[in-house]
């Protein structure tokens, strides 16, 4: 559409988009996540015409509030749609991102705070986010993945997953099995998925996320290493310390792309810090008044 007047984004608009991604069998997530930053891009625009400018000037509010990483994430959400409505003139470019070296501090969650997280919740009587801990962290899937551990996956001792258009297995351990099946069996639950509300439906991950952040403030765990992807994290960098086989992991992990992997493996820059320190390269002896003196005088 070469005239502007007709490129008004509607709310008709985003769902014909978001039905076509759905025949596409794009996954649930990605649509979502695609609606919000439409419905978002639609609010800024305020039923005026869409053109290159504008999306010029909400990548610069989008970048003003939020990280970079997320920014791509609403732009490919635009661009995906303008390719739709053939509105290609309006596509916008992506933040160039350099490679993290390091895993932020504030997000990574040890091995000591989950496992904080999982005692608290079973002290709290919360069995089912307890075990919905274990299970993401001993195997290594989505929070997204959970509706595949079902009862008969349990006895076989593997689930067959599906996401994003492929299948992969996952292998669950014998101590996951049996307690997942003691599980069932005291819920009463004989088949199908073991993750369930009351009414028998699949854990919504929202509500997944509420719990998680108030099992934190219990746990005396930062809040912003409690969301459920942390615990594949988690895993990942586990089972690459053990093994350092990364292209086995991007198997387990189910990543097309073992650059992917890469960012589920990098360490934090304390844990480089010490091993830099334990080099012990540095032969200079130091003189801890002088350090003491120069501080003073730094601060003043």
């Amino acid at each position: 559409m070469k005239d502007n007047q007709k490129r008004i984004i509607t709310t008709q608009k985003i769902d014909d988009y978001c039905l076509w991604l759905d025949r596409c069998e794009r996954s649930r997530e990605t649509i979502q996540k695609y609606e919000y930053y439409l419905t978002r891009f639609k609010e800024f625009m305020d039923c005026r015409p869409v053109d290159k400018e504008m999306v010029i000037l909400w990548k610069s509010v989008l970048r003003e509030n939020l990280a970079p990483v997320t920014v791509n994430g609403a732009l490919a959400a635009l661009n995906g749609f303008f390719k739709y409505c053939d509105w290609q003139d309006c596509r916008a470019r992506f933040l160039k991102i350099s490679k993290n070296t390091f895993y932020p501090e504030s997000r990574e969650l040890t091995r000591k705070e989950y496992l904080r997280l999982v005692r608290t919740a079973a002290d709290q009587g919360n069995e089912r986010l307890s075990l919905l801990l274990e299970t993401i962290c001993s195997s290594g899937i989505r929070v997204s993945e959970l509706p595949f551990i079902t009862v008969a996956a349990l006895c076989k001792g593997q689930a067959e997953v599906e996401c994003k258009g492929r299948i992969r297995t996952v292998l669950l351990t014998k101590r996951l099995c049996k307690i997942l099946l003691d599980y069932a069996a005291r819920k009463g639950i004989e088949s199908g998925m073991i993750f369930v509300t009351r009414s028998g439906k699949a854990l919504d991950r929202s509500n997944i996320w509420r719990e998680m952040k108030a099992l934190g403030l219990k746990a005396n765990v930062d809040r912003e290493k409690i969301f459920p992807h942390n615990l594949r994290h988690l895993f990942a960098r586990t089972y690459y310390a053990m093994t350092k086989d990364l292209s086995k992991l991007a198997d387990i992990l189910g990543h097309k792309d073992i650059n992917t992997t890469r960012i589920y493996t990098i360490e934090s820059g304390s844990r480089h810090r010490k091993q830099l320190e334990s080099m012990r390269l540095i032969v200079t002896p130091y003189n801890a008044i002088s350090i003491l003196l120069y501080s003073e005088s730094w601060t003043r």
